[in-house]
């Protein structure tokens, strides 16, 4: 998961591309739209058959995530099976949904009634985790990269207990590094929560693992000129690392050691320089800003030895 509750971070740019990146390094990939604005979607599927898609969401040939956690909103049934699209060879795709916002509106509730010990509340937290388990075990996925919304809601809580690993993108501004805080300190309630849960539960039910490691923070969209990070964003890269440790590793550790590495060398995943109109460009044709038709070949070479380094550091530690 790649996580920051932040704004404006270009978390969904840098998953398409590290996803593409793990596809050319042999891996399977699959993309997870859990984003109500459906922004990886729009990314990846041209808007005439996303319309059609999110037209028929509601219906029995319904294949969004909405389709299929509907019938646990609704109290009608168990998950809806969907299917995944490939949108380029090794990455699938689940179609997210405006209609996930209603699902969000009822999270809340379903959480309670998990910490009630109460069977439905168990069905309503768990229902994306069990879509999406079943999908990749379908295709026999090496990773799944969930695109969240920017916002610490009852969706992206669900979705972040269900992960093995979450990563942090950031850019090199004040607002970033206030942002860790809050974020910090979020995910250890939501954490120490879930094991309550978890100590309360009856045996043979599925739950959600509720220990995401931090993976590691990607720093992304700085200038550069001359070859050098511009001096104003360079500036913030000590307090940055500083308030990684103190309000996103500490914290983890306090709840479990094996959940944050101490080493300021593992917490680093990579660094994406600002691609500005190449990233533009990747998204209105919908492919990695590798596989730009046209532009600039310098920053394309660039781009694709970013998240090359991205990808190999995360094949390395999973």
């Amino acid at each position: 998961m790649v996580f920051n509750h932040k704004g404006g971070v270009g978390k969904t740019t840098l998953t398409v591309n590290i996803a593409s990146a793990l596809a050319d390094a042999n891996k399977k990939v699959l993309l997870v739209d859990s984003d109500p604005q459906c922004n990886l979607s729009s990314y990846l599927v041209e808007a005439s058959v996303l319309d059609d898609v999110l037209d028929r969401s509601d219906t029995d040939a319904g294949q969004t995530l909405w389709s299929a956690v509907k019938p646990i909103v609704e109290a009608a049934g168990d998950v809806k099976p969907i299917t995944a699209v490939e949108r380029f060879p090794n990455v699938f795709l689940i179609y997210g949904d405006l209609k996930l916002a209603d699902f969000e509106q009822e999270l809340p509730q379903m959480w309670l009634e998990a910490l009630q010990r109460k069977l439905k509340g168990y069905r309503g937290v768990t229902a994306l985790s069990y879509t999406v388990n079943e999908i990749a075990a379908q295709h026999d996925v090496d990773y799944v990269f969930y695109d969240c919304g920017p916002n610490i809601g009852a969706l992206n809580r669900a979705i972040l207990l269900d992960c093995d690993y979450f990563i942090v993108p950031a850019a090199l501004d004040e607002f970033s590094i206030r942002a860790l805080k809050t974020l910090g300190i979020t995910l250890e309630n939501w954490i120490r929560t879930w094991r309550t849960v978890l100590d309360l539960a009856p045996d043979n039910i599925y739950l959600l693992p509720g220990a995401p490691k931090f993976l590691g923070y990607v720093i992304q969209r700085f200038r550069v000129y001359g070859g050098q990070v511009s001096a104003g964003q360079a500036a913030y890269l000590p307090r940055f690392e500083k308030q990684i440790y103190s309000d996103i590793v500490s914290r983890l550790r306090s709840v479990d050691p094996e959940l944050a590495s101490e080493s300021l060398v593992e917490n680093v995943l990579g660094e994406v320089r600002d691609f500005s109109t190449m990233a533009t460009k990747s998204q209105i044709q919908g492919v990695a800003i590798e596989n730009v038709r046209g532009g600039n070949q310098q920053l394309k070479a660039e781009a694709r030895e970013s998240f090359s380094v991205i990808a190999q550091k995360i094949i390395e530690r999973c």
